[in-house]
């Protein structure tokens, strides 16, 4: 219960971290998509509501679910990291760390799910 009661706090922290470091999310989209802040700024704000939702009873299912389609519409950057490497290397570990946590994501979106549980 008490993790489930952490994705809140930590959600909305990530989600801040997109307006405090924007450029640090931009690198990681793809190149294909378009307006990378507005896109960067739109998901950190996803983020906070989702987050925020979370942690209010009342709101919780509803935030369990934002968060978890948020976590899967950034999933295309987390691709994209592992895709070009070159461009992150200041991730320990390289390509390799990169592939790593692709699978970290389900884990978030498990995490997301049952933040949402009564």
């Amino acid at each position: 219960m008490t993790l489930r009661r952490l994705f809140g706090p930590f959600f909305v922290v990530a989600g801040v971290l997109h307006f405090l470091v924007p450029r640090t999310y931009e690198r990681a989209m793809p190149d294909y998509l378009p307006a990378h802040r507005e896109l960067v700024y739109a998901s950190g704000v996803a983020e906070i509501v989702g987050g925020a939702a979370t942690m209010r009873p009342r709101t919780r299912r509803f935030g369990a679910w934002l968060s978890a389609a948020t976590l899967l519409g950034v999933l295309p950057a987390n691709v994209h990291m592992y895709q070009h490497p070159e461009r992150f290397p200041e991730v320990p570990g390289g390509r390799r760390s990169l592939l790593l946590r692709l699978p970290f994501q389900l884990v978030f979106l498990a995490w997301a799910l049952a933040a949402g549980r009564d």
